[in-house]
């Protein structure tokens, strides 16, 4: 049984679920493709959910059923909600992975020195000489910026140890670039990676780097619908007009 996910609400809020343990219809409440809208419980949390069928495409009238969805649940709960064509395959999907758990986010601003250079030398458009030459250097310094990206987020990794992590890049005008880290850890350990910010922050002079949360777990709420699985990630050029990039998962390494 495949289910679609709207959003994750809090158990207290629903009184019908108070004395069920399996699914239960949220009344007068329709989903996306006119599917009957279940609360699904999770210990002290209640997942919104409708039936699915894989096969079936989603469309602009799905993408307004599921915001309607989400609207009529926030009426009676705080919410978290799921991103539109969240699906989770069968029923073993593990809310109870982000129970305990806190969502920080670092932004590092790196100095790209070779930024500016490359957009004062780049010639007007042709197929020259000149031209080819430029692009491969293009090519060069975008390598070049990923692979300084990837150290910086190791390094992340390395010293705040999260249990989980998603990592974006991007390329300023200023010629800067920002790393968006979105670390999950302990909420018991939100003050200790706080003095962990404070001290790496302090000998990175290289960097700036500010920090905020805790935040409710928003990045990794997508995780509990992609399985065990790794999934490889293609290397993604960093340039000022490219949106925001995938940076591969560094492995793991355990805090000294």
């Amino acid at each position: 049984m495949a289910w679609y996910a709207y959003c994750i609400g809090e158990k207290q809020a629903f009184p019908e679920l108070a004395r069920h343990r399996k699914p239960v219809p949220l009344e007068t409440v329709v989903g996306v493709s006119g599917n009957q809208v279940f609360l699904y419980p999770a210990s002290d949390l209640a997942v919104i959910v409708s039936e699915h069928n894989p096969s079936e495409n989603l469309n602009q009238k799905s993408g307004i059923d599921h915001a309607r969805v989400i609207a009529d649940c926030f009426q009676h709960s705080t919410v978290l909600p799921f991103r539109f064509g969240t699906v989770f395959n069968d029923d073993e999907a593990n809310i109870d992975k982000l129970r305990g758990k806190t969502e920080m986010h670092l932004k590092i601003f790196v100095d790209d020195c070779c930024a500016k250079e490359l957009i004062k030398h780049l010639p007007a458009e042709g197929v020259g000489r000149e031209y080819l030459t430029s692009l491969r250097e293009n090519a060069v310094r975008q390598r070049e910026r990923q692979t300084r990206a990837r150290a910086v987020s190791f390094q992340m990794h390395r010293l705040f140890a999260p249990l989980d992590e998603e990592v974006s890049c991007r390329l300023t005008e200023s010629g800067k670039m920002v790393l968006d880290i979105a670390h999950l850890i302990d909420r018991k350990c939100v003050e200790r990676y706080q003095n962990k910010f404070t001290s790496t922050s302090a000998s990175m002079r290289d960097c700036q780097m500010q920090v905020s949360g805790p935040w409710p777990p928003y990045h990794f709420v997508q995780r509990l619908t992609r399985g065990n699985t790794a999934t490889s990630v293609a290397p993604v050029p960093v340039n000022p007009t490219a949106p925001v990039v995938r940076i591969p998962e560094p492995v793991v390494h355990a805090m000294a």
